[in-house]
């Protein structure tokens, strides 16, 4: 009998680069109390990395171990051990699969014990339960927590009173709070120099995401882009690693593009691009391949993603300035994707929709995340109004397996690229994108 052997995978030096960085800051967490390091809690959108790394301090992302948990299947049983303490099931599923993992004896994602944090710092950036999250982890340990209010773009842009309102936040609370946990005193010197690698991260960051603006788009800027966003939301950004992880990947990418590719899936190279998409929302990370599987057998290539945006607007220009340092933090805060109001969210919508091309918006609405969710009628509607692409719904949730239906998003899915087929047939929309060169390769995210 006849065996077919597996396909050889090839994992580009980006891939590997990042799997290590992941995998040497869960090492840093789980040896940091048996090496005296003293470790913060903070999320994702508007994270204060640079200063962090200032004070030595290790940095715990709880939703990116809620997500790492949640590509590894574990996420259900926390979620319901939290109901069963008493959690609604309307409570984002990042809370409850972060809570249910503490109480079931805070393993990390990597098999080993995450520690108990020494403070707890919350940049508060268009997400109120985040702070609620919060509350109920320092009734659990007891720990110094430093509050940064960052308000709200109800108006659509930033001021300079709010500039200097989180300014002075900085200097009288978060940065005294900071020296008192860690026992290191503030330089703002190293906060330069850390800032200053930063943004040579982050124009590289900017350049991969314009990349999707070809044709065929080297990258998906959704399943691929979740990838590509790793380092400079977490707690890499600011490192020399960062920077030579984008280094790396836009160099990969010059060379996709140079030989006509698209973009990598988890079965190689997608042979053929039929669809442009823009998504906006988190993608379900409990079937993260089974979702992405949908998209790139069906031809569907994501150019561009409001997801990828949530821990920081690049694209639209910002960098970290080491000649402002604390103002270049408080301007990070302010401008996270999240905090920025809904006529600001459509008007970067229908700018990706336009500017990559794009045959429409699709909408991956998240039962338990109501930053994202809340106002997503509206984004669909008013996209569709103005630029006479179609846009539909799909529905799954971040990190509970119950709330992704297969057979449900794959219809809603199909029906909404035939729909584009519908537009091409009367003229309305842009033609089929080209095919791919055959240059293959095979790769495993």
């Amino acid at each position: 009998m006849n065996v077919r052997a597996p396909k050889e995978v090839i994992k580009e030096a980006s891939m590997v680069k990042q799997k290590e960085m992941i995998s040497g800051n869960y090492a840093k967490l789980a040896t940091a109390k048996e090496r005296g390091r003293k470790v913060v809690s903070t999320f994702v959108p508007g994270n204060l990395n640079e200063l962090i790394m200032c004070f030595d301090l290790v940095n715990n992302l709880p939703e990116i171990n809620a997500i790492q948990n949640g590509m590894r299947k574990k996420t259900g049983a926390y979620i319901m051990e939290a109901e069963k303490r008493g959690h609604s099931e309307d409570v984002c599923t990042y809370v409850k699969a972060d809570l249910g993992m503490i109480a079931k004896g805070n393993i990390g994602p990597d098999g080993h014990p995450l520690p108990a944090p020494d403070a707890l710092l919350l940049s508060y950036t268009g997400c109120f339960t985040f702070m609620k999250w919060f509350e109920l982890v320092r009734e659990h340990y007891k720990c110094e927590t430093l509050m940064l209010h960052v308000p709200y773009e109800g108006d659509g842009h930033a001021t300079k009173n709010m500039r200097d309102y989180i300014v002075k936040q900085l200097k009288d609370v978060i940065i005294p709070g900071l020296e008192r946990v860690s026992g290191v005193k503030f330089d703002i010197d190293r906060l330069r120099e850390i800032l200053r690698e930063s943004a040579k991260a982050e124009s590289n960051f900017v350049w991969v995401l314009e990349s999707a603006k070809h044709k065929p788009s080297p990258i998906d800027a959704y399943f691929g882009g979740v990838y590509y966003v790793g380092p400079i939301f977490t707690a890499f950004r600011g490192t020399p690693e960062a920077t030579e992880y984008y280094r790396l990947l836009r160099g990969e990418i010059e060379q996709r593009i140079a030989n006509g590719q698209g973009p990598i899936t988890p079965e190689g190279d997608m042979k053929e691009e039929k669809y442009r998409l823009v998504v906006e929302g988190p993608p379900n990370w409990t079937s993260f391949r089974d979702f992405w599987k949908m998209f790139y057998d069906e031809g569907a290539v994501v150019v561009a993603s409001t997801y990828t945006k949530v821990g920081g607007v690049y694209d639209l220009g910002f960098r970290h300035d080491p000649d402002h340092p604390l103002e270049s933090l408080a301007e990070y805060c302010l401008g996270c994707y999240t905090n920025r109001n809904l006529p600001s969210r459509i008007d970067m919508i229908e700018k990706y929709v336009n500017e990559f091309d794009a045959d429409g918006l699709l909408i991956n609405s998240i039962k338990s995340c109501n930053s994202f969710s809340a106002g997503q009628l509206l984004i669909l509607r008013e996209i569709e109004r103005r630029t006479g692409r179609p846009a539909a719904f799909i529905e799954t949730d971040l990190v509970d397996p119950r709330y992704f239906s297969p057979a449900n998003v794959k219809n809603r899915l199909e029906s909404y690229l035939q729909m584009i087929e519908q537009k091409r047939r009367s003229g309305d929309a842009p033609p089929v994108a080209v095919v791919p060169a055959a240059k293959t390769t095979t790769a495993v995210h």
